[in-house]
């Protein structure tokens, strides 16, 4: 027995199989990278898929965002409304910009709410992914779905104000025209420019939190140029000014909207005081920020939440 033992052939291991690919594995049982970027046509299906969760989303922000205060969602009124009282005072009583301005208080007003319409969308989309993390990291949906939501609650406190904003037309004797009825395709406009301004603050924002502290002198500034309390026509028929300072501030997006915006709802404010070619230049500045800033966005889709 020891000797057959001693003379039995050494083992021999079986040739180790070819190493699969990682990649060709994954193809094979259907695997794929977790958090990938989908192609941009599938993006925009996802997003389509989720069109109800965006809705409610952004109409449980709205209602939550004054839940503690006695007054409730009248602040969504009161707060631009307020702000066009001090404006009112500062503008048009101390700096007597009212002379030059027909109807200057629904004027104001319109400027105010339109202008605070761009301003409050492009403050939650610096927000919207660094000020929702644990639920950017604990849940996969599509990212540009917070920008998205948080654009869609800033319309719908603009049409609370907008009712404020046709009661105090009638109360300053601004009757009710057939023009008012471009406040439909002037909003959508204004909303498609929001969101994708809001799309790029997003993944802005994401990147470098600071920005948000930045912002609202940035914006400060952008009001104080769009003729949210003065007259861009008046003024740019009183002084000589640059011609690129008059395009500047004629072709400003949020003066555009401001301007047609004025001209749908106050009878005084004419089509001569619109610049040139203003339904062109709103239609360019919408597809231009809507669909570049969607595309900016997505870009980033895998990096979000990462870091």
């Amino acid at each position: 027995m020891s000797q057959v033992l001693d003379d039995a052939p050494p083992h021999q291991a079986s040739p180790a199989a070819p190493a699969v690919p990682p990649a060709e594995l994954a193809a094979r049982y259907g695997l794929s990278v977790s958090g990938a970027r989908p192609s941009l046509p599938a993006y925009v299906r996802q997003l389509w898929q989720r069109r109800h969760f965006i809705t409610a989303f952004a109409t449980a922000k709205l209602t939550a965002q004054y839940s503690q205060a006695k007054l409730g969602q009248v602040w969504q009124v009161m707060t631009p409304l307020l702000n066009a009282a001090v404006y009112y005072f500062i503008f048009g009583v101390l700096m007597n910009t009212k002379r030059d301005v027909e109807d200057y208080v629904p004027f104001l007003v319109t400027g105010v709410f339109v202008f605070t319409f761009t301003q409050q969308s492009v403050m939650a989309g610096t927000r919207a992914i660094s000020g929702s993390l644990g639920l950017v990291r604990a849940l996969h949906f599509p990212r540009a779905s917070l920008p998205i939501s948080y654009c869609l609650q800033q319309l719908q406190q603009l049409l609370f104000s907008m009712a404020a904003l046709l009661v105090i037309l009638l109360c300053f004797g601004v009757p009710p025209t057939a023009s008012w009825l471009l406040v439909a395709p002037v909003l959508a406009l204004q909303f498609t420019f929001n969101t994708g301004l809001a799309l790029v603050m997003a993944r802005l924002g994401s990147k470098t939190p600071d920005i948000a502290q930045l912002m609202p002198f940035v914006l400060r500034t952008w009001m104080y140029v769009s003729g949210v309390m003065w007259s861009i026509d008046a003024v740019l028929k009183d002084q000589h000014l640059p011609h690129a300072v008059q395009v500047l501030l004629e072709c400003n997006p949020a003066a555009v909207y401001i301007d047609l915006m004025r001209f749908a709802l106050i009878d005084s404010f004419h089509a001569d005081q619109l610049p040139h070619h203003v339904w062109a230049w709103a239609l360019g500045w919408a597809l231009l920020a809507g669909i570049g800033g969607f595309i900016y966005f997505w870009k980033a889709e895998e990096t979000y939440g990462r870091g």
